[in-house]
């Protein structure tokens, strides 16, 4: 009896350890940026909600970081989410791809802060296009993140009106949005792969391109160009996103904990991006880049020139309706920021 009784006590423990052992849960998180996060905004936002996650459940998640593309470039990696073979990743650009309405973050000139985007995208219209996003991908978008402002750089003029863009060859990303930007100005819009685009400036293929002012810097395209222009054309939107039956196969708690700390660390994400933002400018001002600062008159000439024709593309794609709430909601996000701090 006794043998029996050590021998039920040993299973007892294996199966109690086996069960353990199936607790944890793997989480996959993909992103394509560098894995320093003193220099990207996607590492440091991903091992922070992977420290959040990890010491919060008890262990019951554990949370693996693959940067750097390690599981793939960013449309490998949001396909790998939506097939569920990757459970959740960081992304931008390409997310337009699977769901066009994520395009209209990309309106020129729609966001005059980092501020109001904040305001918009955490608020009533966010909410409302991670619904949407959920509903036609089977994907969930847990959190939004900051790209950062595009600025122009070029080699030939400062660039102070949409006039001084008349004529210059403009390296882009091969996407609509900015090709109608750029025609509408009389600009020569030219899509380049990133990695070629600082050869192609330097040997004259193209005279200038548009990027944030980090991408600028690893990039080393100060190397090439001589004047920038802040005018923050367009707002980038990084959304975090996860698989929708692994969410939903989560716990009630481990669910809650998940969306707890992906949004604390997409404002991780923003802090970091808006200090690189701000260091780099003195970066490139030391490089001897010539920095000009557009007047709000200057930036409404741009806004008026820009805007109209890339709306209208978008109208073709996405419900007008959509767009319509958008600029409403940056425009109610102005009014009530100015009205409490007491502006008119």
């Amino acid at each position: 009896m006794k043998k029996l009784g050590i021998v039920f006590l040993v299973l007892v423990l294996s199966v109690a350890t086996v069960f353990g052992q199936a607790k944890v849960i793997e989480l996959k998180l993909a992103h394509a940026d560098s894995t320093d996060p003193t220099v990207s905004r996607k590492q440091a936002q991903a091992l922070t909600f992977a420290a959040l996650v990890n010491s919060r459940s008890g262990g019951r998640i554990k949370v693996t970081v693959y940067g750097a593309g390690a599981l793939g470039a960013e449309r490998e990696y949001v396909e790998g989410i939506r097939a569920g073979t990757v459970e959740a990743g960081i992304a931008s650009g390409v997310l337009s791809s699977f769901f066009p309405p994520a395009g209209i973050t990309d309106i020129p000139y729609l966001f005059p802060s980092s501020k109001i985007a904040w305001e918009v995208m955490d608020g009533p219209f966010g909410d409302k296009l991670r619904e949407m996003f959920l509903q036609q991908t089977g994907m969930r978008c847990l959190a939004f993140a900051e790209v950062g402002f595009r600025h122009f750089t070029n080699n030939v003029r400062p660039i102070k009106s949409p006039a001084d863009l008349k004529g210059l060859k403009i390296r882009v990303m091969e996407t609509p949005v900015y090709v109608n930007m750029l025609k509408a100005v009389g600009a020569n819009p030219t899509p380049i792969a990133w990695t070629e685009t600082y050869t192609a400036l330097q040997t004259g293929v193209v005279d200038g391109q548009e990027n944030p002012v980090g991408s600028i810097l690893s990039g080393k395209l100060y190397e090439v160009q001589k004047y920038m222009t802040l005018d923050g054309h367009v707002y980038g939107v990084d959304w975090f996103i996860i698989n929708e039956k692994f969410f939903r196969s989560l716990p009630a708690d481990l669910q809650y904990i998940i969306l707890d700390s992906a949004q604390i660390s997409s404002t991780v994400s923003r802090g970091v991006m808006n200090y690189l933002n701000a260091a780099g400018l003195d970066q490139l001002a030391a490089a001897k880049v010539q920095i000009y600062s557009p007047s709000e008159a200057e930036m409404e000439q741009f806004r008026k020139a820009m805007q109209p024709p890339v709306i209208d593309y978008l109208k073709t794609r996405v419900d007008p309706k959509l767009i319509d709430e958008l600029l409403k909601a940056v425009s109610d996000a102005v009014a009530q920021q100015k009205a409490k701090e007491g502006l008119k």
